[in-house]
């Protein structure tokens, strides 16, 4: 009964021993110890949301103001050829010069007008398209093919406004509301030139 008691002390002793045996040689065995596990914390991720960038458009600057054309007064003498002065009346209806020839001196206008008195027989031509008053002698309607009082430009010649007048070798042109009426100075004879109405005199 001894005997079996100490067997059983020695083998617990050896088992104890042994235990500590195998425990020493895993510590000395050189293995790592096991890693210890690692945490990643990932760091929150804030967005801040940046503001438009602002564009600014100047304006680009107002254009210069805009000066109105000046009126242009209207021209009362135009000498186009050897000193003659040609004009028109204000509606541009009736050409109209003050020109000196070789032979006389005469102011006249062209256009239509009414009421024209009947065609002379040594008229073979366009006949009442105008009224002239020469340095001999009254006005008279005119017997004539083309164009008289014009200084042949591309345009009609200028104006004269109602209220001027032209005076020039001895005679002297008026516009009025009217017409445009035509005297010889030294006379006296002239004419008035409208559409509708004209005299002699």
């Amino acid at each position: 009964m001894a005997r079996t008691r100490v067997n059983k002390r020695v083998a617990v002793a050896a088992s104890v021993a042994i235990v500590a045996v195998l425990s020493g040689c895993g510590s000395e065995s050189g293995a790592e110890p096991a890693a210890a596990p690692t945490t990643t914390t990932v760091a929150p991720t804030t967005t801040t949301e940046l503001p438009a960038p602002v564009t600014t458009t100047e304006a680009p600057p107002p254009p210069p103001p805009v000066e109105p054309e000046p009126i242009p007064t209207p021209q009362t003498t135009y000498a186009a050829l050897d000193g003659a002065y040609y004009f028109s009346s204000p509606d541009g209806l009736f050409q109209c010069g003050i020109v000196t020839l070789a032979s006389r001196t005469e102011a006249g206008c062209q256009g239509t007008t009414a009421p024209v008195p009947p065609r002379p027989e040594d008229c073979m031509i366009s006949w009442g398209n105008g009224i002239r008053v020469t340095n001999v002698g009254e006005a008279e309607f005119m017997c004539s093919g083309g164009a008289v009082y014009t200084s042949g430009g591309e345009t009609i010649d200028p104006p004269l406004a109602v209220g001027q007048s032209i005076e020039a070798d001895g005679y002297s042109c008026r516009s009025m509301a009217n017409g445009i009426s035509c005297t010889n100075d030294e006379t006296g004879h002239g004419f008035r030139i409208a559409p509708d109405s004209n005299e002699i005199y």
